[in-house]
């Protein structure tokens, strides 16, 4: 196999006319690849991944092949999958105000050109769902904010109504299936491409700890930080570290580790039922 890409999580790798997408246990904040994996994070990730492709594949196509037609050096962390053309554009869907999305609202009364009500505040609940797309930065650069006209413009006007269709429809039924589970799903990031026939599919990884933020819907109350099921544990203690969010990354704290690892197995086992062997 010959390895075409190294990105801040996963490794993607040429087999025949297939690709193989290894998921590692690096973990990144601020668009910095962090010195300290996760463990088991690789292994997590994928059978989330894999667990909601299937509550997805009546909504949207996927790029997934086989989860066991992989290297055993690979296995439970690699997915066999399509080539995509993937499209240039973060699609990023929110369904509560945090992150960089409350600080945009904050400085702007809206995010990528979608005005918000007034009087928002950590946390809360939007009138619906919204699509807030974001360039792709290279690993190390920081992603901004696009408004839709921009995605318009990058990648025409069909798709890119597609990509807002798509992303919007993703996280609504994300959202629906983890409030059964007593999860709140805050925002969601995927990735969307082309098969060769012009189908436009889901790629790499969908409803992660990695792409979304989980919140328990026991304890959720607006105007503060909620309690995370991903690694916002991990931004939060390297915005306190003092780390400047520019490379390198310090090294993270073991209990840090621990907590963080505790936290990907406990929203996989509520959101998908199944019992964690690892």
């Amino acid at each position: 196999m010959e390895l075409l890409h190294s990105g801040k999580v996963r490794d993607v790798y040429a087999d025949g006319d297939d690709l193989i997408l290894v998921a590692s246990d690096r973990i990144s904040v601020y668009d910095v690849v962090l010195p300290t994996p996760i463990p088991d994070k690789g292994r997590l990730l994928t059978a989330l991944s894999l667990w909601w492709f299937e509550q997805l594949a009546d909504l949207v196509p996927n790029h997934v092949l086989s989860a066991t037609d992989v290297p055993a050096e690979f296995a439970g962390r690699a997915i066999r999958c399509r080539r995509l053309e993937m499209v240039p554009v973060e699609c990023i869907a929110r369904g509560y105000l945090t992150g960089s999305g409350l600080r945009e609202y904050e400085r702007t009364g809206g995010i990528c050109g979608v005005t918000l009500p007034r009087g928002l505040v950590e946390a809360s609940i939007l009138p619906e769902p919204i699509f807030t797309p974001t360039t792709k930065a290279p690993v190390g650069e920081h992603d901004e904010f696009i408004t839709f006209d921009e995605v318009v413009a990058k990648v025409g006007a069909e798709t890119a109504e597609r990509l807002r269709e798509i992303t919007v429809d993703v996280y609504r039924r994300g959202a629906e299936l983890a409030a059964d589970r007593g999860i709140l799903v805050a925002d969601t990031k995927i990735e969307l491409g082309f098969t060769p026939d012009g189908t436009l599919v889901l790629g790499d990884e969908v409803l992660t700890s990695d792409s979304s933020r989980f919140w328990p819907a026991e304890s959720y109350q607006p105007g503060r930080t909620q309690f995370s099921f991903d690694k916002q544990y991990v931004r939060d203690w390297a915005t306190g570290s003092g780390w400047d969010k520019q490379a390198p990354a310090p090294e993270v704290p073991a209990e840090v580790v621990e907590v963080t690892r505790a936290r990907y197995v406990e929203v996989y086992e509520r959101l998908t039922g199944l019992r964690w062997d690892g």
